[in-house]
């Protein structure tokens, strides 16, 4: 669904070839910029879009992808809405958005989804998430 909504929204994407990538999608930004996306699944929890922002990485435990993707790309199939959202804006286990003003109005440091629907991303702000994102640190790999 994700693939779907970036290319009907003239996205150039491209699906990685074989398997292992910490990504599972690159949008084609224009001359060398790559963007990598990790695809997510969002559930409903407490009036917010809730998604997994670890990954399994088979031998080397539950890690963040800093440093491996530069964006989440979250379908959430009860609005049968897409998502993107750059992985600093969210927690290092579980990504929260907001569908609902908290109750208490609260709205400092408070993610609301429709800030991040796929309709609000252009290739310019799409550039400025993978600029950003190539300011954090590579992880480290133990191969022992």
């Amino acid at each position: 669904m994700i693939l779907a909504a970036l290319v009907e929204r003239g996205f150039e994407v491209c699906v990685p070839f074989g398997g292992g990538q910490p990504y599972d999608l690159v949008v084609d930004l224009g001359g060398f910029d790559l963007l990598k996306v990790q695809c997510k699944m969002g559930w409903l929890e407490k009036s917010c879009v809730s998604f997994n922002t670890r990954s399994t990485d088979h031998g080397q435990g539950r890690r963040p992808y800093f440093g491996l993707a530069h964006i989440f790309g979250v379908y959430f199939p009860p609005k049968k809405a897409v998502y993107l959202v750059p992985l600093d804006a969210v927690g290092g286990f579980r990504g929260y958005l907001r569908l609902e003003p908290a109750r208490n109005n609260q709205r400092r440091k408070v993610r609301f989804a429709s800030d991040f629907e796929i309709d609000r991303w252009d290739l310019g702000s799409l550039r400025e998430v993978r600029e950003k994102a190539l300011l954090y640190p590579e992880p480290e790999l133990n191969f022992a």
